[in-house]
């Protein structure tokens, strides 16, 4: 069966389950796309791995990468290989020494692995066919359509200067609050 390549498009949180996101993945070079729900320590350590943020102690997702390397084994990629009763079921492909190897995972670590390894994620037909939704192309922007919910609250931190911001951006890292960390990051990106 024929694999179809997926990119991180976004994520949001869940209008469907409270104290969960969904991470929204897309075909590359296509209109489909797939809601995963994922919890919120997978939300935070995919957040953080692509915002290129480093957390003061590694989260587990980094130590599953530090390990890894140390024992010259390296992702090769990400399958989302089912779709049963609405979940998601993923795999990853390993690679030592010419071995491959293929492990089960939840598709949020997989996904947050895979961000860290820079490895491709995909999936097969049948799972796009039956999860995937097509965006209206008359929007002049895809990606607009996923929207986190903090774009709809006053912005609590545009009073402050970006001196100040970047003293708190690193005290919530310290603290490892990533969630408050991100939201100072994206004030700081947005006066750039």
């Amino acid at each position: 069966m024929e694999k179809k390549r997926l990119e991180i498009i976004g994520m949001s949180y869940s209008q469907s389950q409270t104290g969960a996101y969904a991470l929204i993945l897309g075909e590359v070079g296509g209109k489909r796309r797939i809601p995963i729900i994922i919890g919120g320590f997978e939300a935070q350590s995919i957040a953080i791995e692509l915002e290129k943020m480093k957390p003061s102690r590694p989260l587990t997702h980094d130590l599953m990468k530090n390990f890894a390397d140390t024992y010259n084994i390296s992702l090769k990629e990400v399958v989302i290989n089912k779709f049963v009763d609405g979940i998601f079921f993923a795999k990853l492909v390993w690679d030592q020494y010419n071995t491959e190897t293929e492990i089960d995972s939840r598709t949020s670590d997989a996904v947050a692995l895979a961000i860290r390894f820079r490895c491709p994620i995909y999936t097969y037909e049948n799972i796009l066919t039956e999860a995937g939704i097509i965006f209206d192309e008359s929007s002049k922007d895809t990606k607009s359509k996923i929207v986190t919910e903090k774009k709809f609250k006053k912005n609590k931190y545009e009073d402050y200067s970006l001196n100040e911001l970047n003293i708190m951006l690193k005290k919530a890292i310290d603290k490892e609050d990533y969630e408050k960390a991100s939201v100072i990051r994206d004030e700081i990106n947005r006066r750039k």
